[in-house]
């Protein structure tokens, strides 16, 4: 059977803002969000002309910050093919109930943004010993989280994965490394030693495609070399749409031709396999 793809990083913004409104992290709202929003509705529309069968829509924290209201009320309309990915200000005393409460109105996981276009990256927030309550909650439910940050916040993300091992830590964008070098890529060593840690996983992005394939780096090189460190199971694809330029359509079979050295097996790993792990609801 050919698994249907899974895309682990749309983002959705609502029509109606003033049912939804806006309140970015950093009080800077992002230019895509302002610019080429996509409502739930949209998303479904960019999915079935791609040919994704399900996803988990990841907060717009650039647009509603730690309001996860719009996500969890559109993954309700399509249940089964969506689930949601929550933001939660992790340093509050009550974060982990919460997180609880997103959770039972249908999120499935959490994501950490520690900056991106509208702030610079601060990875303090990660291992600060006020968000440990919130890692234990989530290493005790065996949950995902995302974390979005540079190289810079590998450090602190491998003491946060050897602490809380049965937490499933996502690298969005595979934490933007530097592949200037080419093969074997030793300016991307940081991420490379990641691998050691059973539970870290990566999400391959538009954002890696930009700098992957400007040479002396290829796709060809890069893709077969972070399979030979991490594996197919613990990479899974990320549309990043609308965020990222261009269709849904576009992004996956930009992905799809990056991927086409790698075996069939490995690419319906990365295409789907990983997501059903990473979100049960989705293997449903």
């Amino acid at each position: 059977m050919v698994l249907s793809v899974i895309d682990i990083h749309p983002h959705i913004i609502a029509d109606d803002e003033a049912r939804y409104p806006r309140a970015p992290l950093f009080g800077v709202q992002s230019d895509w969000s302002r610019t080429r929003p996509v409502s739930v509705d949209g998303l479904i529309a960019a999915m079935d002309e791609a040919g994704v069968g399900k996803a988990a829509v990841v907060q717009a924290s650039t647009c509603y910050g730690f309001d996860n209201s719009y996500v969890v009320d559109s993954i309700a309309r399509y249940p089964g093919r969506l689930t949601a990915v929550c933001t939660v200000d992790v340093l509050q005393p009550d974060a982990p109930r919460t997180v609880e409460a997103w959770l039972e109105r249908g999120g499935e996981g959490l994501r950490l943004f520690t900056g991106g276009s509208t702030q610079a990256f601060d990875a303090s927030i990660l291992d600060d010993p006020r968000s440990f309550p919130t890692w234990s909650l989530i290493a005790e439910l065996g949950l995902s989280i995302c974390i979005q940050s540079n190289a810079d916040g590998l450090d602190r993300i491998a003491g946060l994965a050897e602490r809380f091992p049965k937490a499933k830590i996502v690298l969005d964008h595979l934490t933007r490394p530097d592949v200037s070098d080419g093969y074997p890529y030793d300016k991307a060593s940081a991420l490379f030693r990641m691998a050691s840690y059973d539970n870290v996983y990566l999400k391959m992005t538009p954002r890696i495609l930009e700098v992957v394939d400007v040479p002396p780096a290829s796709s060809e090189t890069f893709f077969p070399r972070l399979i030979e460190v991490f594996g197919a199971r613990r990479i899974a694809w990320g549309s990043n749409y609308p965020a990222s330029v261009g269709s849904m359509k576009a992004n996956l079979e930009a992905a799809k031709a990056a991927l086409s050295s790698l075996s069939a097996e490995d690419q319906s790993w990365i295409l789907a396999k990983t997501a059903q792990d990473l979100y049960p609801t989705l293997a449903n």
